[in-house]
């Protein structure tokens, strides 16, 4: 339920932000290539403003510089310097209200002095003051953009801000829609789990009451067969009602108040020694490398569920005369039991789902191995409600159940 509650959550989260910040972006680049096309559209035409187009003649002294001085460019600060053969500025041309100063004429300069070929360079309107028409041996243009700056900048500003805003907003909003989609979900997660704990209940008292009347039954050859197949029968429903409370009471979580510190490194050692006599009659070894004194916060029961229920599921689906590796150690901020088995591995696709409830990778259902698919899933449970995680994968027939703690 957690998982389809983030799942739900991060896909709503991202569609709504993803269709925020392209907006946000795209009319921040609209603003930036107005102001820029508007530089450039007006740089270029400066050519046919002030020179008479491609067919000009060249420029000289004679040229009317009182003409130019009369042309006054609408929304930008231009300045015309033209210059003789030479490239030096015999004369200076404000078309705006505001007169040269010490900073326009020496960017002028530098210009004129770097730049032995014609070009047109509009730099980053977002932290260059200005952009420039340099036509070497006839004029200089330079347009002042640090009001272009300044408007482009303070719109970024404003929009990261927004966006912050806004993804505050989006994070309330997508949390609401992902309750309103997810609670009846939840309502009928709750109300199955609710129903197999009742079930299971309300089933163990009358089983309870039939094995025991079996074991009172008389045996004898005539009914000896029907009564071993109703004890056979009878334990494993018995097993699996046992299976499926503790299933139910995983799935409720547990008191984090109640855990204790516990010598993890014990319990491990303890699991794996308790093993070894089932190990043995499967034909196989259980081999341990475990790190003394490693504590943890937990409860003892619960832990050595998951232990057992790993171990008896590497020791099932071994190949005979194989060794099962039980690990524990430390890595960094971590703690980390590795479980190792020799034997049939799992497919890719099916190493989530074997942690699901009643999901066998054995399709062929085996009713004498007593398997039920709850182990897994019942371990998962526990280990979720220690705040660890745990998954599996396979290589080369070789499984390997990894848990880990903080």
């Amino acid at each position: 339920m957690e998982k389809l509650e983030k799942k739900t959550f991060y896909t709503i989260f991202s569609i709504i932000s993803l269709f925020i910040v392209i907006s946000i972006i795209t009319f921040n680049v609209q603003s930036y290539s107005k102001e820029y096309n508007g530089i450039k559209t007006n740089l270029t035409r400066m050519n046919m403003m002030f020179f008479g187009g491609p067919n000009r003649k060249p420029i000289n002294q004679d040229i009317m510089f009182e003409d130019l001085n009369d042309k006054i460019i609408m929304d930008y600060d231009f300045y015309t310097f033209i210059l003789d053969r030479n490239n030096n500025i015999i004369h200076k041309i404000s078309h705006n209200e505001n007169s040269f100063d010490n900073k326009i004429i020496n960017k002028a300069n530098r210009i004129i002095a770097n730049n032995y070929k014609s070009n047109i360079k509009i730099n980053s309107l977002y932290f260059s003051d200005i952009s420039y028409n340099f036509r070497s041996g006839e004029y200089l243009v330079i347009v002042d953009t640090s009001n272009i700056r300044y408007r482009l900048s303070s719109l970024l500003l404003i929009s990261i801000i927004l966006l912050g805003l806004s993804e505050m907003l989006v994070y309330y909003v997508s949390k609401k829609i992902t309750k309103w989609i997810t609670d009846p979900v939840e309502e009928t997660f709750n109300k199955q789990k609710d129903f197999i704990a009742d079930a299971s209940h309300e089933l163990k008292t009358p089983l309870a009451v039939m094995m025991a009347s079996i074991d009172c039954i008389e045996v004898n050859k005539k009914n000896e067969k029907y009564i071993n197949n109703m004890k056979s029968e009878s334990d494993r429903m018995n097993n699996l009602i046992t299976k499926l409370l503790d299933l139910s009471k995983s799935e409720s979580g547990t008191n984090k108040e109640l855990y204790t510190m516990n010598n993890l490194s014990k319990i491990v050692e303890k699991r794996a020694l308790v093993f070894e006599s089932l190990a043995f009659e499967n034909n196989v070894s259980i081999n341990t490398e475990i790190e003394k004194d490693i504590m943890l916060k937990c409860s003892k029961t619960e832990i050595d569920e998951v232990v057992s229920i790993l171990i008896d599921n590497a020791i099932k689906h071994s190949y005979k005369n194989s060794v099962i590796k039980v690990s524990l150690y430390k890595d960094k901020n971590n703690i980390l039991l590795d479980i190792i088995n020799n034997g049939k591995d799992i497919p890719r696709d099916e190493c989530d789902k074997i942690f699901e409830r009643f999901y066998r990778s054995d399709k062929s259902r085996n009713r004498d191995s007593n398997r039920y698919g709850l182990g897994l899933a019942i371990a998962k449970n526990i280990v979720n409600n220690h705040d660890g995680q745990i998954k599996a994968f396979s290589k080369d027939n070789f499984t390997t159940f990894r848990v880990v703690f903080k």
